[in-house]
């Protein structure tokens, strides 16, 4: 697999082949998953670091993103759901195992694999996951939708200077509304989320609220669940001041529930 120049088209796709001398032996596979309105380029330093250590890695680029925000307005979760099973099949073709993560909405789009692809997912690693909100906004969100097109963005919640993530400047509330629909679908089935799980949450989070930890940890049936904290990021935690503890721990789960003998 050869690797997409990211350097030159940070939104773009990223494949980042496996090493396996790097990591035991064996054929790892990871899939990462970015948020609502960024891009691959909140991943690529995480995929990277992932890479360092012999795991094969796909940063996929879900509908409606890298293009222009009105994009968003016109697609489905459904259809963001599809290119990450896509970029977990390919993984599961040329990998042992295979473990899921996501960043924001990405977190909603990997735990519905999880549900989905149960036995084919070997972990889950979250960070600051989007999966639901208290904001009353939302309530008028299916009224506001049909005369606004867009809010001002949320792109670049991230404390550390000189970091950008290449999203939207603007909110498409259209697709907001999607991400809720995703919801509906993956809030009630987080039962059957049975693999072992790392959560990675920020303190401080600009974009989302603490809602989503709950409703995460005491929904999913795992029993190797663990919530850490990062005191020192936004949301946008793999761009910010804890990104190498993010990509440290997360290597380190990755190698012990892939291992042959987990």
């Amino acid at each position: 697999m050869a690797e997409v120049p990211s350097h030159q088209y940070p939104t773009a796709p990223l494949t980042l082949p496996a090493r396996p001398e790097r990591s035991g032996g064996r054929s790892v596979g990871v899939l990462l998953v970015h948020g609502f309105t960024g891009s691959p380029a909140s991943l690529k330093p995480w995929a990277h670091a992932l890479a360092e250590r012999g795991y094969a890695v796909e940063v996929p680029l879900l509908p409606g993103h890298g293009t222009q925000w009105k994009d968003l307005n016109a697609v489905s979760w459904t259809a963001w759901y599809a290119e990450a099973e896509a970029a977990l099949d390919r993984l599961r073709g040329s990998c042992d195992a295979v473990v899921v993560g996501g960043l924001s909405m990405g977190g909603s789009v990997v735990l519905r694999l999880a549900e989905m692809r149960g036995d084919q997912i070997a972990g889950v690693v979250l960070v600051n996951p989007f999966v639901s909100s208290t904001r009353k906004e939302l309530a008028v969100l299916p009224v506001m939708k049909r005369v606004i097109p867009s809010l001002r963005g949320v792109v670049n919640d991230v404390k550390k200077p000189g970091q950008d993530e290449h999203g939207y400047d603007r909110l498409p509330l259209k697709g907001l509304s999607t991400v809720t629909d995703m919801w509906k679908v993956v809030v009630p089935e987080l039962r059957r989320v049975t693999q072992p799980l790392l959560y990675f949450r920020s303190s401080d989070d600009h974009v989302i609220d603490a809602s989503s930890s709950s409703t995460v940890l005491r929904g999913v049936s795992s029993k190797d669940v663990e919530e850490r904290m990062l005191e020192n990021s936004y949301h946008v935690a793999t761009l910010d001041n804890d990104a190498d503890r993010i990509f440290a721990e997360s290597a380190e789960f990755v190698a012990r529930v892939t291992a042959a003998d987990a």
